[in-house]
């Protein structure tokens, strides 16, 4: 998909990322908006723990998919990024092939999404917010317009982003055998050390 820079993205670009995604319509009237302020400030919450420097958690990555794609084009992604300030370094406004986003919607996010022919009154779209972890697996629905379901998400992603990746390779992966074999070869050559400075 493109995002609002233009550039065209896909979930390799989001490798090794936790992903929390929406669905919105720029010219939605109602429940938009406020999702998406409520968005951003999950997004300005959440740092990576460094007291000086860059403290943008490189972990986390937020996505917001336009359910409108036909009328949502480059040029109001921008105009929606600019009202709400949003960081493309860790915040995409995606528009693309409608089809791929309401199956992607429906299929895998498992969200009630309706194409209401292009008509905004008539677009009825899921208010939550998933939360995906690295392996694309989805982790959790979260009221995007409920502060306590926000307090949660905010909790849950950190506990996430401390979460061991069991699909991740071990460092002592593959190294366990050499390691013993060191290990042994160190007490052989202690003992013959010992037994030679003995015999001197």
């Amino acid at each position: 998909m493109q995002n609002q820079e233009g550039k065209m993205v896909s979930w390799e670009s989001l490798d090794g990322k936790i992903v929390v995604a929406d669905f919105f319509f720029t010219r939605c009237p109602t429940i938009c908006p406020s999702m998406t302020q409520n968005m951003k400030r999950l997004a300005e919450t959440l740092h990576n723990g460094s007291r000086v420097g860059d403290r943008t958690n490189k972990k986390v990555h937020f996505l917001s998919f336009s359910i409108d794609p036909e009328r949502d084009t480059l040029e109001r992604l921008r105009y929606w990024a600019q009202r709400f300030q949003i960081n493309p370094d860790t915040w995409w406004l995606l528009t693309g092939n409608k089809k791929a986003i309401y199956d992607m919607a429906l299929n895998e996010m498992k969200l009630g999404l309706i194409d209401g022919q292009s008509v905004d009154t008539n677009f009825v779209h899921s208010d939550k917010f998933v939360l995906i972890d690295v392996n694309r697996q989805v982790r959790g629905y979260y009221d995007g317009l409920d502060p306590d379901d926000l307090s949660r998400l905010q909790q849950d992603l950190i506990l996430l982003t401390m979460e061991k990746n069991p699909k991740a390779r071990s460092f002592f992966e593959g190294k366990l055998v050499i390691m013993a074999v060191s290990f042994l070869l160190a007490i052989v050559g202690v003992f013959l050390l010992l037994f030679f400075l003995r015999k001197k």
